[in-house]
């Protein structure tokens, strides 16, 4: 700026019919160097998604590096990431072959200026027209048009690192202005000594508008008991867990903790009075202690010993090299399957909450295993309020509640009006059919 403020200032006062055309004619550069950006944009933009996907492929075949050898995928998926490379490689150079147009044809219409700057003074010191002009002072003001043009080149120069980082902020700032978590209500209040009573009331929700999943959901958990939900994979097991915990909102009904809606309480005093053990076990890289005291991190070392304990995991604890101080890896995958979950368990029994979900925490689990498992959760359940996703932990069948009967009920109320819709639309052809048959057989005799 302070380039173009000063060259402009000297330039006027040598001559100011010359320095009006080098100031007229300089947007044309500007103009030209906007239509190639936003020519180029489209290709940048285009070479960042592409990026992305391959991004996205190189980390999950490599994050699944085991299960891609279990399948013998490696051709097709070198074939994947070579066709992905290849989208790229020709995406990045129309991206790059358009946005080095940028910076030579700001330069060709500069020097273009510049020639037309150099024929008028010629003019002037020849004739006099437009102005009475010596050849020093024709030089000088070749030299102030040239640095005054300067900036405008270099800005071109870095156009396409420019657009580069102007397509990586789109993606970004996409993410960043997706839709929010709907904030908890001003007049929320604290959940304090939950008692464990779960209620849901005449409960709907869809992911998808038109798709219905669950449809009038009611349950009364009473404090202490255990309470399984059983069904079909997919029927909205894990779907329900997740509205207790207000990940995602009803569509209507009413679901409540201790008599009262959950969306009176914050999300945070909410999810803290229940205790999780998961189907997907989740462990950070860290110690075996680190990751058990994650669900109390006040206490002591000796409660986190008693903890795995009542889990069943402390004897494979003191089996590894550190005991408690065994470092767990990123992926956890120096643990077995059965083993993690066990951690997760007393990881639970540590944070002793009033009320407690298991989702599927036996599943992938050996025999032997998951009675270990199953014998920790016993321990674990006692006095809480559990809603567990198998049934074997609960031997009363009115705490079961079977999440595939209101969908089989609703199916059922489909089949038979949809069963209904056809005979009365069938009625009329079959009576013109019939009618027809009579006309024609009554021709043929006659």
């Amino acid at each position: 700026v302070i380039t173009i403020v000063g060259t402009l200032a000297f330039m006027l006062s040598i001559n100011l019919t010359m320095t009006l055309v080098v100031v007229l004619v300089t947007p044309l550069s500007i103009f030209a160097a906007g239509a190639i950006a936003k020519l180029s944009n489209k290709s940048f933009t285009a070479q960042q998604r592409i990026q992305g996907r391959l991004g996205g492929h190189i980390e999950e075949y490599v994050g699944e590096q085991k299960l891609v050898d279990a399948f013998a995928y490696g051709p097709s998926a070198q074939q994947r990431f070579d066709a992905l490379n290849a989208e790229l490689y020709t995406a990045g150079e129309r991206a790059q072959f358009m946005g080095s147009l940028s910076n030579p044809g700001t330069r060709f219409i500069n020097n273009i200026i510049y020639a037309v700057v150099a024929v008028i003074g010629c003019v002037g010191v020849i004739t006099g027209v437009p102005a009475a002009l010596t050849v020093g002072g024709v030089q000088i003001f070749l030299s102030y048009a040239n640095q005054y043009t300067k900036p405008f080149n270099e800005v071109t120069n870095v156009i396409t690192q420019i657009q580069t980082a102007y397509a990586s902020a789109r993606r970004m700032f996409a993410l960043l202005d997706a839709r929010e978590q709907e904030p908890d209500a001003a007049d929320a209040v604290e959940l304090v000594a939950p008692q464990g009573e779960v209620t849901f009331e005449h409960v709907d929700f869809s992911y998808v508008p038109d798709r219905k999943l669950l449809q009038d959901i009611c349950i009364e958990a009473k404090p202490g008991t255990r309470f399984a939900l059983v069904g079909p994979t997919g029927c909205g097991k894990t779907t329900l867990i997740n509205l207790l915990l207000r990940f995602y909102d009803i569509d209507a009904g009413r679901i409540a903790v201790d008599g009262r809606s959950s969306r009176d309480y914050t999300r945070a005093s909410l999810r803290r009075a229940f205790g999780m053990v998961l189907q997907d076990t989740w462990l950070f890289n860290g110690t075996i202690r680190e990751n058990i005291r994650y669900g109390r991190p006040d206490a002591t070392d000796a409660e986190v010993e008693a903890a795995a304990r009542a889990a069943r995991c402390d004897h494979f604890i003191h089996t590894l090299a550190g005991g408690y101080d065994f470092m767990i890896n990123e992926e956890g995958t120096n643990l077995s399957q059965g083993q993690r979950q066990l951690v997760t368990i007393a990881r639970a029994i540590l944070a002793d909450r009033p009320a407690l979900i298991l989702d599927e925490a036996t599943s992938n689990v050996d025999t032997r295993t998951e009675e270990l498992i199953q014998r920790a959760m016993d321990a674990l359940m006692q006095g809480r309020t559990s809603l567990c996703h198998r049934a074997s932990p609960v031997h009363d069948p009115q705490r079961r509640r079977d999440l595939g009967d209101s969908r089989r009920r609703h199916r059922r109320e489909g089949h038979a009006r949809r069963a209904a819709r056809p005979r009365r639309l069938l009625r009329r052809p079959v009576q013109l059919a019939v009618r027809r048959s009579g006309v024609n057989s009554a021709a043929g005799n006659e």
